[in-house]
C-alpha cells in the first residue's frame, strides 16, 4: 500500500500552554525501520500525560523543564513533537524484517516502548513522548508494539483503551489483585479508575470507588458495590484495616488515610498523583502493618498482550464521554481538565 510523503497533525513545539499546540498540514509521513510498521491513525485519546508532558510537570525543579526530567524516561525531548499516547489505526506498510501479511490489521499500539529503532531500551521511552505518537495522519513503532485486535467495537471506542487501560491492568498486576479481594480505588470516574473498576472485576475483585457525589451511581452501574465521596473520612465510611488493595491515582492530603484502611499486609499501587504529588508518612504505619507500596510507570511485559485479550472476550467495555476532531485538540484538553465526564475523551483522526 503506498503512502503519502505528507500528513497532517498536531505538534507541540515546546514546554507551556496550549499555544504550543499548532496543526499543520506539512509533517513527513514518516517511513518504517527495518523492524517498524507505519500505521494509519484512526482515533487517538485524550490523557494526562499529553497535558503534564507539554508543560513540563514531570520535571521536579523549573531548571529541568527543557532537560531529562521532563519526560518520561532519561532522554530529553525534542520539539516539534507530536504526541499521542492512545491510538487505535491500521498497518499500511512494514520494515524489511516484518512479514507484509501484516499490512491490513487493525491494531492497538502499546505506549510503553521497549524496542525503539530497532534497538532494546534499558529504560522504555513512552509513545509519544520521548517519539512521535498519535496525533496525526500517520504513526511509526515497532512491530511488536502493535498489538492485532479482533472486536466489533469501532475506531473510536477501541482508541479508549490503551493507555489507561494498561495503566490499571499493570497497577493490578503488580499488586497481585486476586478473587475475592477487597479493591480501593481513587480517582474511580477518571480514565484510569473507570478501567480499574472493570478490570478489577474481572479479576473477580470487588471494587470500591472514590469520586464525586454527581459520579456515583454512575460507578455503582459501571460495578462498584460502593462509592466514598472524596471528602468523606474513608476510616469511619468503611473502616480501618478494610481493603486489601488501593489503586491510587490522587495522592494529595488525605493520602495518609489510605494506609489507614488497609489491611495489615496490603498492597498500595500509585500511578497518578493529580491531587498533589507530596504527601505526609508515618513510617511507622508502613513496617508495623507489613504494608507493600508499588510505584507503577513502566508497563509489565505481559500486561498489553492481556489487555487485547480481554477486549476481545468482551471481560471490559469501552467507556467514550466525548469526541472532537483531532483538529479540535484545544477544545477536547479543556473538556478533559473540567473533569465532567466518565470514561475518556477521545479524537478522531483519520
Amino acid at each position: 500500500m503506498t503512502t503519502p510523503e505528507k500528513m497532517s497533525g498536531i505538534v507541540m513545539n515546546g514546554h507551556g500552554g496550549p499555544e504550543m499546540l499548532e496543526w499543520r498540514d506539512d509533517l513527513t509521513v514518516p517511513t518504517p525501520g527495518k523492524n517498524d510498521v507505519i500505521v494509519r491513525v484512526k482515533a487517538a485519546g485524550v490523557n494526562n500525560t499529553d497535558i503534564n508532558t507539554r508543560i513540563g510537570w514531570y520535571a521536579k525543579t523549573d531548571v529541568d523543564v527543557d532537560g531529562d526530567e521532563a519526560g518520561w524516561s532519561d532522554t530529553p525531548l525534542t520539539f516539534p513533537r507530536i504526541q499521542g499516547a492512545d491510538v487505535c489505526g491500521e498497518i499500511v506498510a512494514v520494515g524489511d524484517a516484518i512479514d507484509a501479511s501484516r499490512i491490513g490489521e487493525r491494531i492497538l499500539i502499546e505506549p510503553c516502548l521497549w524496542e525503539v529503532n530497532g534497538t532494546t531500551r534499558e529504560i522504555p521511552w513512552y509513545f509519544g513522548s520521548e517519539c512521535d505518537g498519535g496525533f496525526a495522519q500517520f504513526t511509526r513503532v515497532a512491530a511488536v508494539h502493535a498489538h492485532k485486535v479482533e472486536t466489533d467495537l469501532n475506531d473510536l471506542e477501541l482508541a479508549s483503551f490503551p493507555c489507561s487501560y494498561s495503566t490499571a491492568e499493570n497497577m493490578l498486576t503488580r499488586a497481585n489483585v486476586s478473587e475475592g479481594e477487597t479493591v480501593l480505588v481513587t480517582g474511580a470516574s477518571g480514565g484510569v479508575g473507570s478501567a480499574a473498576i472493570q478490570l478489577a472485576q474481572a479479576r473477580g475483585a470487588k471494587v470500591i470507588a472514590v469520586t464525586s457525589a454527581s459520579k456515583a451511581q454512575a460507578l455503582l452501574d459501571l460495578g462498584a458495590i460502593k462509592t466514598l465521596d472524596r471528602n468523606d473520612d474513608f476510616v469511619a465510611e468503611i473502616g480501618a484495616n478494610s481493603v486489601d488493595v488501593v489503586i491510587d491515582l490522587v495522592a494529595g492530603e488525605k493520602w495518609p488515610t489510605l494506609l489507614d484502611v488497609l489491611r495489615p499486609k496490603g498492597r498500595y499501587a500509585v500511578s497518578g498523583a493529580i491531587g498533589g504529588h507530596s504527601v505526609e508518612l508515618d513510617v511507622r504505619t508502613l513496617y508495623l502493618k507489613d504494608l507493600s507500596f508499588f510505584g507503577c510507570t513502566v508497563l509489565e511485559r505481559e500486561v498489553f498482550g492481556n489487555l487485547v485479550k480481554r477486549i476481545e472476550r468482551k471481560e471490559i467495555a469501552p467507556l467514550v464521554a466525548e469526541t472532537f476532531a483531532l483538529r479540535d485538540i484545544d477544545e477536547a484538553q479543556k473538556a478533559f481538565n473540567e473533569k465532567g465526564h466518565i470514561g475518556k475523551i477521545v479524537l478522531k483522526v483519520d
